[in-house]
């Protein structure tokens, strides 16, 4: 089908399911995260002025794939001279058809397996390692990173510019190392993955397919990952926690498209066969030996949905959860539910000292659940002034319409106590 909409729509697909995978690819073969980005990005625009005169491809990604090596090839000339351009001309040239196809048409994801190991290459700082990950491998833009990792765009884009300066000039080459290097840099890939889900969880509107692309895209990693290292407990506790949360994913929202927050949703709407999964694979985890942070995010998971489906009050087994995930990670999201859970154990009051306490937290001032829980527990205290303006942020940094909606009726709601 010819013309420009055709094209664009056509474009826009293949970039929101197959950016990170093409890119994973080429960098790859070029040895140059950079220059992959830069010919990915001359093949889209070849294909917006190629694709409504001639119509779109069969198979749009190897089309993409083809022009992008070329472009490669050009932009290595351009750029080098002497024995440093032939041996990358040499290694371009050399690609063969490594774009290995399954029946569905996806790529085979061993590029990018690749690629998540060599983002975390030990030469690599270890803060910028799963964000390098999510920009090269699922094409997620610095800003949406810099939000997952509550830093500021402009300190994520130098960061990240930076780390593949490092790459390049340090050679490091883009292979899954052997098996005993596996561990000092499964933690940064567990990370990536973990936060690319979160990502797409944060939109759960079915809707916006990129969100649900990046959801399908998270569990598909921690599954390989999880049957690569079946001995590994810490890949199995992320991906059971995928599942507990994914298996409620259709009971929050109401049949309205209204957000049910997990305490009034309906249990006969989860999927069960997820949860049961999740639990084989963190009883699995758990007789391993080794705890770890999602083993301890997993079974935090498990509890809620025990606790919803037992009937059970008592949060202490969650606050116990939170204690020792906290004692791991020192995270402030951690912190913050932490003192949810202590909230529905003890009172608000018993919360507010901690809620009070994150206020000085500056990773904190733009996340919108902060101001969220914030809100609910001053409200439950009676500090209606406190509440009315946690409510005010909250809803203001609410990228979901429905939840924005939640927050307002919550607002009103308290707004009359």
């Amino acid at each position: 089908m010819r013309g420009h909409a055709p094209a664009q729509a056509t474009a826009n697909a293949v970039a929101r399911r197959s950016y990170g995978k093409l890119l994973a690819y080429l960098a790859a073969d070029m040895r140059d995260v950079s220059a992959a980005e830069d010919a990915l990005s001359e093949a889209f625009a070849a294909a917006l002025a190629d694709w409504p005169q001639h119509g779109c491809p069969d198979n749009p990604e190897s089309w993409l794939m083809t022009v992008a090596r070329r472009k490669g090839i050009d932009g290595a000339r351009r750029r080098r001279s002497g024995e440093a351009a032939s041996v990358q001309l040499q290694a371009i040239a050399d690609m063969h058809a490594e774009c290995v196809e399954t029946g569905e048409g996806e790529l085979f994801p061993d590029r990018r397996l690749a690629l998540l190991f060599a983002c975390a290459h030990p030469a690599i700082e270890v803060n910028i390692r799963a964000p390098l990950m999510l920009q090269t491998v699922l094409g997620l833009e610095a800003k949406t990173i810099a939000c997952a990792f509550l830093v500021s765009p402009d300190a994520m884009c130098k960061r990240l510019g930076r780390a593949k300066q490092k790459i390049r000039e340090a050679g490091i080459p883009f292979s899954i190392p052997e098996r005993d290097a596996w561990n000092e840099r499964l933690e940064a890939v567990l990370a990536a993955i973990y936060a690319i889900y979160a990502e797409g969880w944060s939109e759960p509107d079915d809707a916006d397919l990129t969100r649900r692309d990046l959801v399908d895209e998270a569990i598909f990693l921690a599954r390989l990952l999880a049957e690569l290292l079946p001995q590994e407990p810490e890949t199995l506790g992320l991906f059971a926690g995928m599942l507990y949360t994914e298996a409620r994913r259709r009971a929050r929202r109401s049949a309205q498209g209204e957000y049910v927050p997990l305490a009034e949703q309906d249990m006969r709407s989860w999927d069960t066969g997820m949860i049961e999964e999740a639990e084989a694979l963190l009883q699995r985890a758990s007789v391993l030996g080794r705890i770890g942070r999602y083993q301890l995010e997993a079974a935090l998971q498990s509890a809620h949905i025990e606790r919803r489906r037992s009937g059970r009050r008592d949060c202490t087994p969650e606050v116990q959860l939170y204690d020792a995930l906290y004692a791991l990670t020192h995270s402030p999201v951690v912190a913050l539910n932490r003192a949810l859970a202590i909230a529905e154990r003890d009172g608000p009051d018993a919360a507010i000292a901690i809620i009070r306490a994150l206020s000085d937290d500056k990773r904190l001032a733009e996340y919108q659940p902060y101001w969220a829980a914030r809100a609910a527990l001053f409200a439950r205290a009676g500090d209606q002034p406190e509440a009315m303006h946690a409510y005010d942020m909250a809803i203001g940094l609410a990228r979901d319409p429905a939840v924005r909606r939640f927050l307002q009726r919550q607002r009103d709601a308290a707004g009359w106590r």
